[in-house]
């Protein structure tokens, strides 16, 4: 089965025949404000160099994160977005036959790009919302070759505590490779228990850390992600990665981005005012959430939430069913703008 995107929203207002500006999309957990205004005057600016090759190692972006991380830049690669980056570890050190252990519900594109390749995906169910560290470990056998943990998870919105990690980490074999994906880590920055992989790389030996500049910083459109990891994963990763990978706009928008600390503190209250109101407008329906981390969170529907899912696009309202998820009882929500969020709660008393 392919992968199943958000819906477009070009694509809906063709088939409602409306215009696209009257449509709302709450199903890609994008960033509600745009993109970060330093990278689109960055930007711009770049445009009459579009007749050049971009940087293919992408030096000054990998530098400018070297010096955020603080860790040397032949310990950071840059990718075509972080999914580029499932693929390379995947494709670099994963054999036919290999397994890849993940928790279930996640992001469906570790187990696409793992079969894919001839592994095996050996998924163990989260223990409520929670990913299940014990069973991960558990799990784990002489053909695991690598573990995949989406924190925060992606579609739950939970993330991993700590003193979970670090305990899970110490069980982990040595030569099993741990990727941790932290595509929405940056929204969780107030939540000083969680696991990061800044604070957390040397608990292992082989440790990949993927994030994005897709969500927090507003880029999704121009796909760059970059990871941080030993210098032997990242050695190797670079020796399969294709030149170019990333383009000459997106590794500037980047750069820019990383600068635009307002747009990111901007964008982190709008997120958590949004989420307070969502909340208390969902207990008012008497409708159970999922509390999250993120910008994005489940909401269980009375019914087959792929019918609210259909009756919600009839308004021009697009949000995500979770039924691919194995949760078809859930739709998830991005968090967007207050006029959205009082859009889609007026919208969800209608149809329900």
């Amino acid at each position: 089965m392919p992968y199943p995107p958000g819906k477009p929203i070009e694509e809906l207002a063709r088939e409602l025949n409306i215009e696209k500006d009257s449509i709302i999309k709450l199903a890609s957990n994008e960033n509600p404000l745009g993109p970060s205004p330093r990278a689109l005057s960055a930007i711009k600016k770049k445009l009459n160099d579009l007749n050049r090759y971009p940087d293919g190692s992408a030096f000054y972006l990998k530098h400018k994160l070297s010096d955020k991380l603080g860790l040397p830049s032949d310990q950071i690669i840059v990718g075509n977005g972080s999914n580029e980056l499932i693929e390379l570890v995947v494709r670099t050190f994963l054999l036919p036959g290999e397994e890849a252990v993940q928790p279930f519900p996640t992001f469906l594109v570790y187990e696409k790009i793992v079969k894919g390749a001839g592994g095996q995906v050996v998924s163990v169910p989260l223990a409520g919302f929670d990913i299940d560290l014990d069973a991960i470990a558990e799990a784990i056998t002489p053909k695991t070759k690598l573990i995949f943990l989406n924190n925060p998870n992606n579609p739950t919105g939970r993330a991993v505590k700590k003193n979970q990690m670090k305990g899970f980490l110490s069980a982990v074999p040595e030569d099993v490779i741990v990727v941790l994906d932290e595509a929405y880590i940056e929204f969780a920055q107030d939540e000083t228990d969680i696991a990061n992989g800044t604070e957390i790389l040397n608990e292992h030996p082989l440790i990949l850390v993927m994030r994005t500049f897709s969500k927090i910083y507003g880029l999704a459109g121009l796909r760059v992600g970059y990871g941080f990891g030993s210098k032997v994963l990242i050695n190797y990763m670079e020796r399969i990665r294709q030149p170019f990978n990333v383009n000459s706009l997106a590794q500037t928008g980047a750069l820019a981005a990383l600068d635009d600390e307002e747009f990111l503190r901007k964008t982190i209250s709008v997120i958590r005012d949004g989420k307070i109101y969502l909340y208390k407008e969902l207990e008012k329906m008497g409708l159970e959430y999922v509390p999250s981390v993120t910008n994005f969170f489940l909401i269980k529907i009375p019914y087959k939430a792929k019918k609210i899912y259909e009756l919600l696009l009839k308004k021009g309202i697009i949000v995500r069913s979770m039924e691919a998820y194995g949760l078809p009882e859930y739709i998830r929500i991005t968090v967007g703008l207050r006029e959205e969020n009082e859009r889609f709660i007026s919208a969800l008393k209608e149809v329900l």
